[in-house]
C-alpha cells in the first residue's frame, strides 16, 4: 500500500474510541451520544479487556473512568500510553478524585480531562479534538515517510545516473582524446572532430540528426547576415550540430519524450546537458569557442536564463545564435503538420519576432528575419543541381544535401565545398561500394 492509499483510508475510516468504565450504564450513555457522531465505538468493563482490545486494533482516543476495581484509570492509562503511545488519553473524574487524575497526568500522560457528570456538548468537543491531534499526527508520519521514500528513491536515482554519465562521459572523452593525439598535426581541422560527434548524435535512435543539420544550417545563415568574422561564421554551424551532444551521457528517458512530460527532477536534470557538453569536448580545446556556444545556450537577452544569468552582450554571440536557431526549429516541429512548408516557417519566425529584445539578441533576431527568404528555399537549392557520382566530383562544387553512409552516418554536410582531399576519399569509398554514390551538387557562384 502507498503512502497515498495509508493517507486516504485513514480519512475514510471513522475515528475509533474505546471508552473504559465498570459502570454498564455509563458506556451505554458514552455509546448513544458517541453514536450520534459517527463514531466507531468499543467498550470494555475493566482494564485487562481494554488492554486485550488495544493489541488488536489501534484507537484514535481511549476514555477511561478514574475510579474502578482492580485496575485505576491512572494505572491502565499508564498501560495504554506503553501499548498506543500515539492514542490520545482521556480521563473521566469526579470532583474527589485530584490526587488521582494528578497521578494520571503524570503516570498516564493523559492529554485532557472531563468531570462527572459531564457536559455532552463540551465531551464531544474535546473528543473531537483529541481526535483531530491523533490524525494530524498519524498524517504526518505517512507524509514524512513517503518523503524518506521518495529522497531514497531520488538518492540512488542521482547515484545511477551519475554513474552512467560517468561510464559514457569517459568513453566519449576517451575518443575524442584518441582524436587528438591521432590528428595532433591537424588540430585545426575542426569539422572533422565535428562530423564524428555529429556521427554519436545521429547514430542515437532517439535523437533526430536532421534536426541538428537544420538548426547547423540556419546558425549559418544567421552569422553571415551579422556581418562576423570568417571564424564565427566557420564556427556557428558546429555548435548546432553538437547543441545536443550532452545528452549521450544521459538515460534516454530524459529525451525521448517531449520536455513537458518529464517531472521537475527529471526536466532540471535535462537542462544539464550543456554542462554536459562542455566537459565532454573539454580535451578538444580546439573547440572551446563552439563549447562556450553550446555551455550558454539557454541563456536569455533579458537576463533571466541558465546556467550563469547573462544579460544582453555578455553571452556569447555564438549562444545567441544557436538559442534562436534551437528556437525556431522547435517552433516549426510543433507547427501544424497540415500548414504547408512556408506557413510553418513563417509560424517559426512570428515566434521567434515576438520575443525579440526579451529572451533573444534584436540584432540576431533581425539576421534570422533577413536569411528568412533563404531558410524557405534552402530546400530547392537555388542554382543549378545535378546528381553525379564521386568519380564525377570536381573542386569546389558544393554539396547540395548532406551525403550520408548506407547505415546513415554523416560522411559529409550541406555545403561542403569540395576539395581534392575530400574527392580522393570520397572515390576511395565509393570503390568498396557495389553501386556509386548519388551526390547532389550544385556549382559555386
Amino acid at each position: 500500500m502507498t503512502s497515498i492509499d495509508q493517507l486516504e483510508l485513514l480519512n475514510q475510516q471513522p475515528p475509533s474510541i474505546l471508552c473504559l468504565d465498570d459502570e454498564a450504564n455509563v458506556l451505554k450513555s458514552l455509546v448513544r451520544l458517541l453514536r450520534q457522531y459517527k463514531f466507531d465505538v468499543s467498550v470494555s468493563t475493566n482494564g485487562e479487556d481494554a488492554l486485550e482490545k488495544m493489541q488488536n486494533k489501534q484507537f484514535d482516543v481511549i476514555i477511561s473512568d478514574m475510579r474502578m476495581p482492580h485496575m485505576s484509570g491512572a494505572d491502565f492509562l499508564a498501560e495504554a500510553r506503553k501499548l498506543a503511545p500515539d492514542s490520545q488519553r482521556i480521563l473521566l473524574t469526579g470532583f474527589s478524585n485530584l490526587e488521582s487524575t494528578i497521578s494520571a497526568v503524570n503516570d498516564g500522560g493523559i492529554h485532557a480531562y472531563v468531570q462527572k457528570p459531564w457536559q455532552n456538548d463540551h465531551l464531544i468537543s474535546v473528543i473531537k479534538s483529541a481526535v483531530e491531534k491523533f490524525r494530524l499526527k498519524k498524517q504526518n508520519e505517512i507524509l514524512q515517510l513517503h518523503i524518506n521514500q521518495q529522497n531514497q528513491q531520488l538518492k540512488e536515482l542521482n547515484s545511477n545516473l551519475e554513474q552512467l554519465v560517468d561510464k559514457r562521459t569517459k568513453q566519449i572523452r576517451s575518443v575524442l582524446k584518441k582524436l587528438e593525439v591521432a590528428n595532433e598535426s591537424e588540430k585545426r581541422e575542426h569539422q572533422s572532430t565535428v562530423e564524428l560527434l555529429y556521427n554519436f548524435i545521429n547514430a542515437n535512435p532517439y535523437l533526430d540528426g536532421k534536426i541538428a543539420e537544420s538548426i547547423a544550417g540556419t546558425c549559418t545563415q544567421i552569422a553571415r547576415y551579422l556581418d562576423v568574422s570568417q571564424k564565427s561564421i566557420t564556427l556557428a554551424p558546429m555548435a548546432g550540430y553538437l547543441a545536443q551532444i550532452g545528452l549521450l551521457a544521459m538515460d534516454p528517458e530524459l529525451y525521448n519524450k517531449p520536455i513537458n512530460k518529464l517531472n521537475d527532477v527529471q526536466r532540471k536534470t535535462f537542462y544539464t546537458h550543456p554542462s554536459m557538453s562542455q566537459l565532454m569536448l573539454m580535451p578538444a580545446t580546439h573547440l572551446s569557442d563552439v563549447s562556450d556556444a553550446i555551455y550558454h545556450q539557454f541563456e536569455r537577452y533579458n537576463g533571466k536564463g541558465i546556467p550563469k544569468g547573462l544579460a544582453g552582450n555578455d553571452i556569447p554571440i555564438g549562444a545567441m545564435v544557436l538559442s534562436v536557431a534551437r528556437d525556431y526549429w522547435d517552433h516549426y516541429e510543433q507547427s501544424d503538420s497540415l500548414l504547408t512548408t512556408k506557413q510553418r516557417h513563417e509560424a517559426a519566425l512570428s515566434n521567434i519576432k515576438v520575443n525579440s529584445g526579451s529572451l533573444y539578441h534584436p540584432r540576431i533576431v533581425d539576421a534570422l528575419e533577413a536569411s528568412h527568404t533563404k531558410l524557405i528555399a534552402s530546400d530547392s537549392f537555388i542554382g543549378s543541381i545535378k546528381v553525379i557520382c564521386a568519380q564525377e566530383l570536381e573542386e569546389n562544387m558544393i554539396l547540395a544535401n548532406s551525403l550520408h553512409s548506407h547505415t546513415g552516418i554523416m560522411l559529409l554536410p550541406k555545403g561542403h565545398i569540395f576539395n581534392t582531399k575530400s574527392i580522393i576519399k570520397l572515390q576511395q569509398l565509393e570503390a568498396k561500394k557495389p553501386t556509386p554514390f548519388r551526390i547532389m551538387v550544385k556549382t559555386a557562384k
